[in-house]
């Protein structure tokens, strides 16, 4: 069924047809690359640059492989000029890395007329890592914001404190705590998981009327965010 979509080389076919067709289908794949990795992302800092990223550096590879198609000569000279480029970007976590990498495998394919294996590589991928985030190997509990305040340490009214974030909170975990103000105060900051029908500014206004807390500020974790 592929192999009427085959084409061998980029000599052997010189049709503006086939040429859009590799690039719309790199682009695609991409986006798809790029849909699943927004839906199982989990964390607090999401970038759309990164998201953006995914979808245009399979679209460059289509391309780069199409500009060398058979000659040696051109796939030298290409190298030569992309070493001028330095990517600086470091990832935190390995599962970006990867993703990019799937988008360059597939932009790669769709360059080398390699159809079959962009399409049912770039599918595998995506039903990989939805499998892997659905299954015990992804993640248990995740945060969708992180709130930090400080109070006394001689403070007495840790018990409400306690209280308040059970109340308005499926799950949370104390990320750092430290000593403040020549060790007078304690600085708090949790990641936090609201319960369903809790509103941040209710739970906000509740902490506030926790005795001498201050310097409450909570971030929160939204797809329009980039850090």
């Amino acid at each position: 069924m592929f192999q009427s979509f085959t084409v061998q080389t980029a000599l052997e076919s010189n049709n503006i047809y086939v040429l859009i067709f590799t690039i719309l289908l790199a682009f695609v794949l991409s986006a798809i690359l790029a849909f699943v990795y927004q839906k199982t992302f989990r964390g607090l800092s999401y970038s759309r640059n990164y998201v953006q990223s995914i979808v245009l550096i399979s679209i460059i590879s289509a391309v780069v492989i199409q500009s060398v198609g058979d000659s040696l000569s051109r796939g030298i000279g290409i190298m030569a000029a992309m070493s001028i480029i330095r990517f600086r970007t470091n990832f935190k976590d390995p599962r970006d890395t990867l993703f990019l990498f799937a988008a360059l495998a597939a932009g790669i394919a769709c360059g080398a007329y390699a159809f079959p294996v962009a399409i049912i590589g770039t599918l595998g991928f995506c039903l990989a890592a939805t499998i892997l985030y659905y299954s015990p190997l992804g993640p248990n509990s995740y945060f969708d914001g992180m709130v930090r305040f400080n109070i006394g340490l001689e403070n007495k009214d840790h018990k409400r404190l306690e209280n308040v974030m059970s109340e308005y909170c499926r799950s949370f975990a104390l990320v750092t705590l430290r000593e403040i103000n020549q060790g007078k105060r304690l600085d708090y900051a949790y990641h936090i998981k609201l319960r369903k029908g809790k509103a941040y500014e209710d739970l906000l206004a509740e902490l506030k009327t926790v005795n001498d807390l201050q310097g409450l500020n909570l971030m929160m974790q939204e797809s329009t965010v980039d850090i």
